[in-house]
C-alpha cells in the first residue's frame, strides 16, 4: 500500500477590503447579483460573477424550481452566459457569495460538485486556470488559484 496526500492552498482575506480593487469590484458584482436570485423554496440566494479577458464582468444568480433537480446554480447561470455571449473569451476570475433568508452565513460558500466539474471543464477548454473568490454573507474571503484546489482527483475528457 502507498499513501497519497493531497494539499490545497487557500489564501484567506479577513474581509473584502483586503482584496485588490479589481477583485473587490468582482465580489461586489457577485453580491449585487444575489438580489436576482429566485429561491422561494430554500431561501438560499447565491450570486456569482466572472471577469473575462476582454474586461467584461458578467453575473448570475441561482434559479430554483419546485422540482429541485431542475434548479440552476448561480455558477451555471453565469457560465452559460459566458458560453452564449462571449464564446471566445477566457474567464480570468470568478467570485461566489451568498445570502440566506434563514441565517447570516459567516463562512465562505463553495460551489457544489456539479459546478466544480463545470468550472473545471471551462478551465480545460480555455487552457487557463480561473482564480476563484468565495465569501459568505459576511466575513472572510477565500481565494483559490484553480478549481482543481476544490476538486482533487478530478475527472476530465482525457480519460474518455
Amino acid at each position: 500500500m502507498k499513501k497519497f496526500t493531497i494539499n490545497t492552498n487557500i489564501n484567506i482575506y479577513e474581509s473584502e477590503q483586503e482584496l485588490e480593487l479589481a477583485d473587490q469590484k468582482l465580489m461586489e458584482e457577485a453580491t449585487a447579483s444575489v438580489k436576482k436570485s429566485y429561491s422561494p423554496y430554500s431561501g438560499f440566494r447565491v450570486g456569482a460573477s466572472v471577469l473575462l479577458d476582454n474586461g467584461k464582468i458578467l453575473s448570475g444568480a441561482n434559479q430554483e424550481n419546485a422540482s429541485f433537480p431542475l434548479c440552476l446554480c448561480a455558477e451555471m447561470v453565469v457560465l452559460s452566459t459566458v458560453s452564449s455571449e462571449y464564446p471566445d473569451a477566457k474567464i480570468l476570475k470568478m467570485a461566489i457569495t451568498i445570502k440566506s433568508m434563514k441565517q447570516v452565513v459567516e463562512v465562505p460558500i463553495s460551489p457544489c460538485g456539479a459546478c466544480r466539474q463545470t468550472i473545471l471543464e471551462f478551465e480545460n477548454r480555455q487552457k487557463k486556470t480561473i482564480r476563484i473568490f468565495l465569501k459568505g454573507e459576511v466575513g472572510a474571503v477565500y481565494e483559490v488559484e484553480s478549481i482543481k484546489a476544490l476538486l482533487p482527483l478530478s475527472f476530465d475528457g482525457s480519460v474518455l
